[in-house]
């Protein structure tokens, strides 16, 4: 099914409320980043967008940018309040480390598809810090962003007149990592596990 391109722009104001509900709850101290993964997606972001650009995208193109854009205010927002950021371990810099290897991977190889495929493959390390602070302490998450993220790209993808590995990789990937994210945020399950195998 294919829906009208418009529709890009309520994914992008969608995206632009969940920017808004995180940055807000970063500022107030709720809600702890993890600088780590949300500079790269700022990063990755802005750099989707000028390949989706560069491969003619269309108005699909300006999801990506979001997905820039926005990670760029929760950095910002989150230099606003040091003390609301997440403490950064050995995993979350080695996966910083391996997500920039693939981004230079993508910003040399002269193969568009294989490019992206690296890309989009950096994208995906760089948020398994937050994947996994969603799984151990959901509760210094907010899952706002990443539902409403999910179906922002479900809308962008849904734009799609042809599905290309050029207009729907990034944006399919983003969804189910938004996604997973959301239901380990809201149904708290990594806890709940926790605590059923130590039981006191």
């Amino acid at each position: 099914m294919v829906i009208d391109p418009r529709f890009i722009y309520l994914a992008v104001a969608l995206s632009a409320l969940g920017a808004f509900g995180y940055v807000r709850d970063t500022l107030r101290g709720v809600t702890s980043p993890n600088r780590v993964t949300w500079s790269l997606w700022a990063v990755e972001g802005v750099l989707g967008f000028a390949v989706e650009i560069q491969q003619h995208v269309g108005l699909a193109s300006l999801m990506t940018l979001m997905l820039g854009l926005a990670p760029f205010a929760v950095v910002v927002a989150s230099f606003k309040n040091p003390n609301g950021v997440w403490a950064l371990g050995a995993f979350d810099i080695t996966c910083g480390a391996i997500a920039l290897v693939g981004l230079s991977f993508w910003a040399f190889v002269d193969e568009p598809t294989v490019a992206l495929v690296a890309f989009v493959a950096a994208d995906q390390v760089a948020s398994w810090p937050t994947v996994r602070k969603s799984w151990q302490a959901p509760t210094s998450e907010s899952a706002g962003v990443f539902l409403l993220g999910s179906i922002n790209c479900a809308i962008t993808i849904l734009t799609l007149h042809a599905i290309t590995t050029a207009g729907a990789l990034f944006p399919g990937c983003v969804f189910v990592t938004d996604l997973l994210m959301s239901v380990l945020i809201l149904t708290r399950v990594g806890p709940r596990l926790r605590a059923g195998a130590h039981p006191r």
